[in-house]
């Protein structure tokens, strides 16, 4: 498995944009679909947003898309979630995972969160 560190969150304003970062090591990416859950107090883990290993498919959740995009650069090991029109409701932990090739016999990687809160 990788190890996943996310980073960039923090208060912001309800209708402003933050953008996160997820940088793994370990190895390298290239492999590796890659996406976002995010967990509000309360709530069960939910997904956002995920991208194939090549970065020619994405998904989004319905409550986010239009408002987030999810890309990749392998040459940094790294994933991004550009998060626009904030709303209070988008409150939470941000957590990046990475999902191996399913004929790799690894389990999903799991990066320890980031806090994203918005302010009305």
């Amino acid at each position: 498995q990788l190890q996943l560190v996310e980073s960039g969150g923090g208060l912001v304003q309800a209708g402003g944009s933050r953008r996160l970062s997820c940088v793994a090591s370990g190895h390298t990416i290239n492999n590796y679909a890659l996406g976002w859950f995010r967990q509000a107090p309360g709530k069960e883990r939910d997904f956002v947003a995920g991208i194939s290993w090549s970065g020619r498919s994405t998904d989004y959740a319905s409550s986010v898309k239009g408002r987030f995009t999810i890309s990749r650069d392998n040459a940094k090991n790294t994933v991004y979630l550009q998060m626009n029109s904030l709303s209070p409701e988008d409150t939470a932990v941000y957590y990046c995972y990475a999902d191996p090739h399913p004929r790799a016999a690894a389990s999903r990687s799991w990066g320890q969160g980031t806090q994203v809160t918005v302010s009305s």
